[in-house]
């Protein structure tokens, strides 16, 4: 990814899987909520996050609602800056065609530039 590529405004950043935790469906919420009071917003999915983006999920071993309702929605909010760690994809075995939204992948050595052109950062 180039540096003029990237977007500014807030990031949120989400780490945890879908399932299991609430932080990942909180993350989401802070976007949307972000985006509904005008703010750019990007997401960068990192870790397990990535998670949150393979196609075709149910809902978790204890009921717990899938976070795919949720990204539906982010194109209503003008939320189209979705990043993805690129060693996170590949440790999991994921590509892009694995996953339900079109995404931008970032190297870990990209990481520093994302973080440093967007404020605030929030992390779940």
């Amino acid at each position: 990814m180039k540096n003029d590529e990237l977007s500014t405004g807030m990031l949120v950043v989400l780490r945890h899987a879908p399932h299991g935790s609430s932080w990942l469906r909180e993350g989401l919420d802070v976007a949307l909520v972000g985006a509904a009071f005008g703010q750019t917003v990007s997401l960068l999915f990192l870790g397990d996050g990535v998670e949150a983006l393979i196609s075709g999920q149910q809902q978790g071993a204890l009921g717990q609602k899938g976070t795919h309702p949720t990204l539906d929605m982010l194109a209503m909010y003008d939320i189209d800056t979705l990043l993805v760690d690129a060693e996170s994809l590949a440790q999991r075995g994921l590509t892009e065609a694995d996953l339900q939204l079109p995404v931008t992948q970032v190297s870990p050595g990209e990481l520093p530039d994302v973080f440093s052109r967007h404020a605030p950062v929030f992390s779940f």
